[in-house]
């Protein structure tokens, strides 16, 4: 035959194009093998001798049914493993035939346990590439399962974007009837290599059988036996899948209640010494230095309150807005100068040598529209915090691949290595006992990890107690923006 006319031979357009076509179905590859698995179980149950035409997808699962059949039933069963061939022209030479390579199988052909397979090779069909059957010829009983695959639909920037991870269903055709099976015999035929034809019993090109009326309701029970399988296995991955679900869920319940007891535990915290110091300044006997005292622990109190109100407000706004928050473009140079220049008296104050080296011609970094500013104050504001006096804290900033990366290096009282993976939880305050401030709510690290998140970058931490601490941030460079 004319390869060229070959090319575009379909085995499932010629099933659909009989006078009377069997009905077409749309099945997953599940029930695709559903339906293998129970013809394999009809042969292996009545030990048939069969003579199988075969092209199934790729995976052992497949041609294990036919290692199954083969082991089940003593008999010297033909397997016909039909195979497409692809040409590819000598670069040598572009007069002479081009080498033929086939693309055979691995799992099909390494499998010791078949005996009588015959390697097909068919002619190269573009159709066929997308298109699998298996074809059972007997005197009791003859079969074919066909099957296709969808064509993939061209991308295009006017369609919304679609789940790509699922599998497409098969276009399929199962069918017993003769004139169905001996039209599809005879497009196998046309597609087999020509010096292959003669080598190939004749009769095993002929379907010549009608099944018996024991054996059709007999099949049907085995496919309806194996789709309850395969729907019982859909079933319990969906139960699994709702399982996890409900456990993610208990678990963001879970993360929730703890954080609402977080919540109400602080704020109960300065209500408490609110209390205290307003029963104890109702006392007739109070001197004035101990009235001035209370007086103190009452505005401590309520300024931590104000704090605490206020952090909190301002991490549920950034929560609800931070997925639609914009990315912005920024030069560090342009905004870690002006921060640490705010803090150098505070820093002066404490005897703290504050500096800080940001090279002019690092590049740009994307971060969350104000992000960076805020990331600056809040670890800043820590470094300065949690050193004593006569300590030093640097900002450095340098290019590294794709990020350009941020450090704060104090030399104050340092985190115990236990702490460090808490130091990012809500309300968490370490080391606060080593100093006089310990009415921040302990949000500000959290903050800038929520702000790190949206914006792709990160932040890492390396203490040592008693020695000082290193936060290096790391934000991605803007590669599409050239400073002017």
């Amino acid at each position: 035959m004319n390869e060229s006319l070959a090319q575009d031979l379909s085995l499932y357009q010629i099933a659909l194009g009989v006078q009377e076509p069997p009905q077409q179905l749309c099945l997953s590859p599940a029930t695709l093998l559903s339906l293998v698995k129970s013809q394999i179980d009809l042969l292996i149950e009545r030990q048939i001798q069969a003579t199988v035409w075969v092209k199934l997808p790729p995976g052992k699962i497949w041609y294990s049914e036919l290692t199954r059949y083969q082991s089940s039933v003593n008999a010297a069963n033909v397997i016909y493993n039909c195979q497409l061939i692809e040409r590819r022209r000598d670069r040598n030479s572009s007069s002479s035939p081009s080498p033929i390579h086939i693309k055979a199988r691995e799992e099909f052909r390494t499998e010791k346990t078949l005996i009588n397979q015959v390697g097909v090779q068919l002619l190269p069909n573009r159709s066929l590439q997308r298109e699998y059957f298996l074809l059972v010829l007997s005197p009791q009983f003859s079969s074919l399962i066909v099957a296709r695959r969808p064509l993939k639909r061209r991308k295009t920037r006017l369609l919304p974007r679609t789940n790509t991870t699922k599998t497409p269903p098969l276009l399929t055709i199962t069918t017993l009837e003769n004139k169905v099976i001996q039209e599809v015999l005879d497009g196998i035929k046309q597609q087999v290599r020509t010096p292959a034809v003669s080598a190939i019993a004749q009769t095993d090109f002929i379907c010549s059988t009608t099944p018996e009326p024991a054996l059709i309701s007999q099949l049907l029970a085995q496919q309806l036996q194996r789709q309850n399988e395969v729907n019982r296995q859909i079933i319990t991955r969906q139960l699994g899948k709702l399982r996890q679900q409900n456990q993610q869920l208990q678990k963001k319940e879970q993360l929730k209640d703890e954080y609402l007891s977080n919540v109400c535990q602080e704020l109960r915290t300065p209500l408490t010494h609110m209390k205290t110091s307003l029963s104890l300044l109702n006392s007739p006997n109070l001197k004035p230095q101990q009235k001035q005292r209370y007086f103190q622990m009452l505005n401590t109190q309520c300024d931590r309150q104000n704090s605490l109100i206020s952090g909190l407000l301002a991490l549920v706004n950034l929560e609800r807005n931070l997925a639609g928050m914009a990315l912005e473009t920024v030069h560090l140079s342009d905004i870690v100068p002006g921060v640490v220049s705010t803090y150098q008296p505070v820093a002066q104050e404490k005897g703290i040598m504050l500096a800080y080296t940001i090279p002019t011609e690092l590049p740009p970094v994307r971060c969350v529209s104000g992000g960076v500013r805020l990331i600056v104050i809040n670890l800043l504001h820590n470094s300065i915090k949690f050193t004593t006096n006569g300590g030093q804290v640097w900002v450095r900033a340098r290019a590294h691949g794709d990020y350009v990366q941020l450090e704060f290096r104090d030399t104050g009282v340092g985190i115990a290595e236990n702490e460090i993976p808490k130091i990012f939880d809500s309300f968490y305050r370490a080391r606060s006992s080593a100093t006089e401030d310990s009415n921040a709510p302990g949000l500000g690290l959290t903050i800038v990890q929520q702000l790190l998140w949206r914006s792709g970058g990160s932040i890492s931490v390396k203490s040592k107690l008693y020695e000082g601490s290193s936060f290096v941030v790391q934000l991605a460079i803007a590669r599409d923006s050239v400073r002017i």
